[in-house]
């Protein structure tokens, strides 16, 4: 099996979910690019369905607008789920790795965002009826058109990432880990990334905002054991966040969500914070309610 050459993304990922909610005109989006680069965030994480299927041709409205913003930066995008909009009225939300929706959704990507390549594309979701070796074809064949550079999976456990790994490599898994979502811990997902040497992106670090809820049992239990660790550090606690994902010895690649310059620099904060084991253990501690076994 042939290795691609190391996929190089930025220590923090930009996240473009929300993108089509920011109701940011081209030159906004163009600036809120250039700040993102400024920070050293040079990877932008994108899929076919944000926005309601609109998010990728907002982004390539930018990069049309600054044509040389697309040697500075890497796109990331998603595949593989077909959600029900006005335009697709499927019938129900479902999952699709065949090797004629993977081509029809990268090549529609690229018209998206403007780009003759993607730097790394994701199938979205595990489909239960993928196969395996008709996918893993397919990468080779968009690898080899010069469309997609490397690729990956998201959202996959660690039996769904080896089987299709044993067809095709995969250079990462988007997982999902914060200080209130932990199952990424418990279920191999990343011991396998120490094992097999790739590096996990994280998405949604922040519990979704989650973690500022003045409501939420659980965040209120974890902001408690954070505040006196982020006081005695001086970050702020978006930053400590961040600083215990990145903790994490496979060297996990974190995605912000936010259109905020600021959120985007607190998230840049945490790559100069390295927390104690017993600081990670107590916003461990917190979010689960009892000590360790």
């Amino acid at each position: 099996m042939t290795i691609p050459a190391a996929l190089t993304l930025s220590p923090v990922v930009a996240g473009l979910w929300r993108l089509a909610s920011w109701s940011l005109d081209v030159p906004a989006r163009v600036r809120w690019i250039e700040q993102a680069l400024e920070l050293g965030i040079t990877s932008f994480d994108h899929a076919d369905i944000y926005g309601d299927y609109r998010a990728e041709a907002l982004f390539g409205e930018a990069l049309a607008a600054a044509p040389g913003l697309r040697s500075r930066l890497q796109l990331v995008t998603k595949c593989g789920i077909r959600l029900q909009s006005p335009e697709r009225p499927y019938r129900l939300n479902h999952y699709d790795s065949s090797p004629g929706y993977v081509r029809a959704q990268v090549e529609q990507s690229l018209r998206n965002l403007r780009a003759e390549q993607l730097d790394l594309v994701l199938i979205h979701r595990p489909d239960y009826l993928m196969d395996a070796a008709a996918l893993a074809d397919t990468f080779r064949v968009l690898t080899r058109e010069g469309k997609v550079a490397h690729w990956g999976v998201s959202n996959f456990n660690a039996s769904q990432f080896a089987l299709l790994q044993q067809h095709h490599p995969l250079l990462t898994n988007q997982l999902e880990l914060s200080p209130l979502a932990l199952g990424a811990l418990d279920d191999g997902t990343l011991d396998q990334a120490q094992q097999l040497g790739w590096r996990p992106m994280i998405w949604s670090p922040l519990g979704g905002g989650r973690l500022f809820h003045p409501d939420d049992p659980q965040a209120l239990r974890v902001r408690e054991a954070m505040l006196p660790i982020a006081a005695r550090l001086g970050v702020s606690i978006a930053t400590l966040a961040y600083a215990w994902i990145l903790r994490h010895p496979s060297r996990p690649w974190p995605i912000t969500g936010t259109r905020r310059v600021e959120g985007l620099r607190e998230a840049v904060a945490a790559l100069d914070v390295r927390l104690s084991a017993e600081d990670w253990y107590a916003i461990w501690v917190a979010s689960k309610g009892h000590s360790v076994p």
